[in-house]
């Protein structure tokens, strides 16, 4: 990653060895000239991880092994976040227009899937079983756009003056704080792969997803997606009340659940890793497991 300056990213061990472990695919996009990249781990049915806003496919970093150790998984970096290309367009039409033409590329239009989709990444994978017919099952964890309240446990700081004067442990404390008070709950979770993901993933973020995320375009793309759903949120999610949240999501046809983690954030994923492996494992298997056998 070119900066300009001389910051060099945090070491996060376990970020570097999935890279290794990954088979990547640059996929080129039609008209738009640019492209996207994904990363592939194991093997079976496909699953479909989105990250969330101001993320990359690294948001899934504590989930990509217990996935892949059944699934073929299959994680990009949207559209103008970490390797890939910037959209000029920043809408989520143009958004679920590059993620499903780069996805059918690789894996086939007709081919079922599974997808799940964390905060940003949430509305996207909504809007893709909304435009994909071969969405077999969806899991929304935190999603945005559900349009209702928020929880904010404080501001956020703005990273970006101490970045450009190259004062780094100010950038460092603005990079803790807001992870405080976005994305984890406990301050244990805190630790030196969240902040190096967090860091890097900021760092490379050129859509601007706020106002999307802030939306109530949620509801109405849920609407027109009949599979099963899914949803999963932290306890102490400030981007929404779950309770709340998910009695309007679920007011849609076809079977929908959802399921309050303790003790974690919206970051759920990563923060409770264990517990949300377990759920993703156990909602691809009972919807996937047709796939699977054949």
């Amino acid at each position: 990653m070119e900066t300009g300056l001389s910051y060099t990213p945090k070491n996060a061990p376990l970020v570097d060895e999935l890279e290794r472990l990954a088979d990547r695919h640059d996929v080129l996009l039609g008209g738009s000239g640019g492209q996207m990249a994904w990363r592939r781990w194991g093997e079976g049915t496909p699953v479909v991880l989105l990250h969330g806003g101001h993320g990359n496919w690294s948001h899934w970093a504590r989930n990509v092994a217990a996935l892949a150790a059944r699934y073929t998984v299959w994680a990009p970096d949207l559209a103008g976040y970490g390797d890939s290309t910037a959209l000029s367009d920043h809408t989520l039409a143009a958004m679920v227009a590059h993620t499903r033409e780069s996805l059918d590329r690789l894996v086939g239009p007709d081919t079922p899937v599974g997808v799940a989709g964390f905060s940003f990444g949430g509305l996207v994978a909504a809007g893709l079983a909304a435009e994909r017919t071969a969405v077999s099952c969806l899991a929304l964890l935190g999603p945005a756009g559900h349009g209702g309240a928020r929880r904010p446990r404080g501001e956020l700081r703005n990273w970006k003056p101490a970045f450009e004067r190259g004062d780094w442990s100010e950038f460092d404390d603005a990079m803790r704080h807001n992870l405080m008070m976005h994305m984890l709950h406990d301050p244990y979770s805190l630790d030196a792969t969240a902040l190096a993901i967090h860091t890097q993933a900021c760092l490379q973020t050129r859509f601007h997803s706020k106002r999307l995320s802030r939306s109530a375009e949620l509801p109405a793309l849920l609407a027109r997606y009949d599979g099963p759903l899914l949803l999963a949120w932290g306890e102490h999610d400030v981007t929404a009340n779950p309770d709340a949240a998910s009695s309007l999501l679920m007011q849609r046809r076809g079977p929908s659940s959802s399921v309050v983690i303790p003790r974690s954030g919206h970051w759920v994923q990563y923060e409770a890793a264990d517990e949300v492996n377990s759920l993703l494992l156990q909602w691809f298997d009972q919807n996937l497991s047709s796939y699977q056998e054949t």
